[in-house]
């Protein structure tokens, strides 16, 4: 009564045409993509607030970064500068990255890259806290 169907459904062709990345590939990227933001951040922050310990933690970063991405090291752009009022929410925003970067990093069991990210999850808990006081 129905013709059976002869080709295969367009899920399943692209299901094998498509190049599937493995979880720790996935894992990798998405930790970079978290300490290349974060290192945006404290590269605005050390614009507006010169400090030997941001500087530090950004070359770290940077270093990190490059490990995961087979070498490259980050873009970085010029920082933008401007209003100290920001100061607090780059803080804020350093500590929320940080945290995104721990979480990522433990799942893939990366320990140089979770230390860094606890450290600087600390850090800008601390300086947050100051600023805002």
């Amino acid at each position: 009564m129905y013709e059976p169907i002869r080709t295969k459904s367009v899920h399943s062709m692209a299901e094998q045409d498509f190049p599937h990345r493995s979880r720790e590939e996935e894992l990798d990227i998405r930790l970079a993509g978290h300490l290349t933001a974060l290192l945006t951040t404290l590269d605005e922050l050390r614009a507006l607030t010169p400090s030997g310990a941001l500087d530090d933690a950004a070359d770290r970063l940077a270093e990190q970064v490059a490990r995961l991405r087979g070498g490259d090291f980050p873009l970085r752009a010029q920082p933008s500068g401007g209003d100290r009022g920001r100061v607090p929410s780059l803080h804020r925003r350093a500590h929320m990255l940080a945290g995104n970067a721990l979480v990522v990093a433990n799942s893939r069991s990366d320990k140089a890259a979770a230390a860094l990210a606890a450290e600087l999850l600390r850090l800008h808990d601390d300086a947050g806290k100051l600023a805002t006081a």
